[in-house]
């Protein structure tokens, strides 16, 4: 039965059109909505709409859901619609009378908004994690590799020596910044959403939000309940864009390597067990998957334009277009996860070629050493600059 039934049978089309993805997408979603469930039916004890033993009984199924998922016993139909849907039918049909009770003080709205808000929490967390991880083997190609200097480009051009600690250290550095703001987004992020109901709160009962922000684990809630409709796909684009700063690091770094690998140059060498072939030209050698990495800043790009897009022009409240914002939010963050395992795992194995490296190490890429060499001796900077610069005409 779906929560909103009111007697009569919906188009077959229509059911279709409007639930679109989203029974398949809440699996990921699902668990945390069976979280938010347990929080909420103990804050509907403490109020005194469940019983101690009618509470006990929704949370002991509650918990026998969360095992059959775990188990992938349990699936979502198309029927169902959603997460929320699908749990409430599988409460009711457990325990009968009760389970009707589960949605009191809640609606569809918050049950996603909260679902969402501790899938994107634990999702940062785990982004964090890898980027630890990541910056962990920068680290130790810096260290492997320490004293190798390779062509700096400009224009791309040679401009002058790049110490490998230099190279690779930009890198570190930035990843560093793209963690600030990844706790940035976790302090919007971090804003329990349940108990604003469809965004003008609940009347008449008086729910305890205090309760299930504290069983939940956010550090904060705001009594004005219509904020949560409002920056629905708000926190999303702002989480996206976080994504898109690792991402396009990542980006960066795979056009480096890309680069410096390539048949012209060879100064750095990528495993062959991580390129692909031609079905065409038996002797090539590819680096699809830092292509495939470089594209990926694109896919994530594109995500928070439409999401970003997609909820604008709207009056404050609910619009069925915020449906749409959760395909790009998750899509986003595996996108971006997939992306830096991958990178990490070919940095751990990259190689440098270091007589390919000393070839490219001409005496151009030192001019400006040897300005700076003429200045400490009292020549004028312009006096010094024509006079290196006549070397190379």
């Amino acid at each position: 039965m779906k929560l909103w039934e009111k007697g009569y049978q919906i188009n077959n089309e229509i059911e279709k059109f409007t639930v679109g993805n989203d029974y398949k997408l809440d699996m990921c979603l699902i668990k945390y909505d069976i979280e938010a469930s347990v929080a909420h039916a103990l804050m509907l004890k403490e109020i005194g709409i469940f019983s101690e033993q009618e509470a006990n009984i929704i949370t002991s199924s509650l918990k026998e859901l969360s095992q059959l998922i775990k188990k992938k016993e349990f699936k979502i139909q198309l029927g169902q619609e959603d997460s929320h849907t699908a749990i409430e039918n599988y409460l009711v049909e457990k325990c009968g009378n009760i389970g009707k009770k589960i949605h009191t003080g809640r609606s569809r709205n918050d049950q996603v908004l909260v679902a969402m808000r501790l899938y994107e929490k634990n999702e940062l967390n785990k982004i964090k994690k890898i980027i630890s991880q990541f910056e962990q083997i920068i680290v130790k190609l810096i260290e492997k590799y320490k004293g190798i200097i390779l062509p700096g480009f400009t224009h791309t051009r040679k401009a002058m020596p790049l110490p490998i600690h230099s190279w690779l250290g930009a890198f570190l550095n930035s990843m560093k910044d793209n963690l600030i703001l990844l706790d940035s987004v976790n302090m919007i992020i971090d804003n329990n959403p349940l108990g604003s109901a469809a965004g003008f709160g609940v009347p008449v009962i008086k729910i305890n939000k205090k309760t299930t922000t504290e069983l939940l684990g956010f550090s904060k809630y705001y009594e004005t309940d219509l904020y949560y409709q409002n920056t629905r796909g708000k926190i999303e684009g702002i989480f996206i864009s976080a994504l898109n700063s690792i991402m396009f690091d990542l980006n960066k770094i795979a056009t480096d390597i890309i680069f410096y690998s390539t048949d012209d140059f060879r100064l750095i060498e990528i495993p062959e067990n991580f390129c692909t072939g031609s079905s065409i030209m038996p002797h090539k050698k590819n680096p699809d998957a830092l292509e495939l990495i470089r594209a990926n800043y694109h896919v994530v790009l594109s995500e928070e334009f439409k999401i970003k897009s997609l909820i604008g022009n709207l009056i404050s409240g609910y619009h069925r277009d915020f449906q749409l914002t959760k395909y790009s939010i998750i899509k986003a963050i595996k996108t971006t996860k997939s992306s830096l395992k991958i990178m990490a795992l070919l940095l751990n194995n990259l190689n440098f070629n270091n007589n390919n490296i000393n070839k490219y190490l001409t005496e151009d890429l030192y001019s400006v050493e040897k300005i700076n060499q003429l200045l400490i001796q009292g020549i004028p900077f312009r006096d010094a600059y024509k006079e290196i610069g006549n070397f190379y005409k």
